[in-house]
């Protein structure tokens, strides 16, 4: 787990996530999308969750937010179990945790002006008249760095990153605790991608906000988090101090992942070469009975394919999931 030293926020246990699929055969079969993670966000803090696509890390944020079902486990935000609210608790809980989407475009209502999609959260969770709330929309506009008059505006009229702008302004508006962004830079240019961070950096400091940032651009995670989650088939296999995971990473997956950021790249991990993982990803319906790594990683021993390993706790903060790190002998290695 990982949170740093402040308070905390934001408590995920044991937290799993299934959906149904169907085989090739018609065959029931459950796939594991979110497999017992456990996570800390520090409140007024980033963590940053990565991974490559299909790992589990948009499922994990969707189910922090109770936007898709929880199998078991337990999320807790400031001291409330999301896990345990329905029908009007939850509705009333949704206004501290705020999501802001990979694609601005997909999640604002083409057929409204962007000062009615931002103003409709005040409208539902505030009771604010029409005139009101379109003050409040107004002060927001300003907050995210566009005019005023923006607001009787269609989508369409924006480029992608000030649409961006106007969902970070609406995820924004009434004043969450934990807003998840999942991918919400991925789909900008590079110049853009760093005025939007810029821009979510202001904004945490000033509403005092806490971030569940999702990427799987590891070197955008590095300028804006303050903790990193790294996740892998359904499982949390690395956490830690920014720091600490960039410049001295624990886990075989991590490793690959940092190396794979170009040299020249101020995000790459300050030492280590090219580490080349082989194959895909192992079914989620169907991972291996070990490590879920075990199928990849280069040194994987036949501990790795028979027994899940523990967290265990790293030098400089965090924990790490790898039976390299609890002390097996070298010569365990496997050809």
């Amino acid at each position: 787990m990982t949170g740093g030293g402040a308070a905390g926020l934001l408590e995920v246990d044991d937290l799993r996530v299934t959906f149904g699929s169907r085989g090739l055969r018609g065959r029931g079969r459950t796939l594991r999308a979110v497999d017992g993670v456990s996570l800390r966000l520090a409140r007024g803090q980033t963590l940053g969750l990565v991974g490559e696509s299909g790992s589990g890390k948009s499922t994990l944020g969707r189910a922090v937010l109770r936007l898709v079902p929880v199998a078991g486990g337990r999320v807790r935000l400031d001291g409330t179990d999301l896990t345990a609210l329905r029908g009007r608790a939850l509705r009333d809980a949704r206004r501290t945790m705020q999501m802001v989407f990979q694609d601005p475009y997909s999640s604002l209502d083409p057929s409204a002006v962007i000062g009615d999609s931002i103003a409709e959260p005040l409208r539902e969770h505030e009771g604010l008249s029409r005139r009101d709330a379109a003050s409040r929309v107004r002060a927001l506009l300003d907050v995210v760095g566009l005019p005023a008059s923006h607001a009787d505006r269609y989508p369409y009229e924006f480029s992608g990153g000030q649409r961006q702008r106007v969902a970070i302004a609406r995820a924004v508006a009434l004043h969450p605790s934990l807003v998840v962004c999942d991918e919400a830079v991925s789909a900008l240019d590079v110049s853009t991608q760093n005025q939007v961070i810029n821009l979510l950096e202001d904004l945490r400091e000033q509403f005092g906000l806490s971030y569940l940032f999702i990427a799987h651009d590891l070197a955008v995670v590095r300028h804006i988090a303050h903790t990193v989650a790294v996740m892998y088939l359904g499982h949390v296999v690395e956490t830690g101090p920014t720091d600490r995971v960039y410049d001295a990473p624990a886990h075989p997956y991590t490793r690959a992942l940092l190396s794979a950021i170009p040299a020249t790249h101020p995000g790459r991990a300050g030492t280590g070469t090219r580490m080349l993982l082989s194959g895909d990803l192992p079914d989620p319906a169907d991972p291996p009975a070990g490590c879920p790594f075990v199928t990849r990683c280069p040194f994987a021993m036949d501990v790795c394919r028979e027994t899940p390993p523990a967290m265990t706790p790293v030098d400089g903060g965090g924990e790490v999931a790898c039976h390299l790190e609890t002390g097996v002998p070298a010569g365990a290695v496997a050809p």
